[in-house]
């Protein structure tokens, strides 16, 4: 999978990401090495609950009422 990832000079010094693809998903690192590590396990996590959420949704039944979208 290919995700576009933005990276930022930090103005304290260092670097942050985000990736504009998954709302919220973004870091931080002191160096661009640690900052590429750190990218990786952002996007990680962030799909890792989307995935969870999708499969409590699947057991229980979607309610469009009940569950807010995020």
């Amino acid at each position: 999978m290919k995700l576009k990832v933005v990276v930022h000079e930090a103005e304290e010094g260092g670097y942050w990401a985000e990736v504009p693809a998954i709302p919220g998903c973004a870091t931080q690192g002191d160096s661009f090495d640690e900052l590429l590590k750190n990218i990786y396990e952002a996007v990680e996590g962030c799909l890792s609950v989307d995935f969870r959420i999708l499969q409590c949704r699947a057991r229980r039944g979607y309610d469009r009422e009940k569950d807010i979208l995020f």
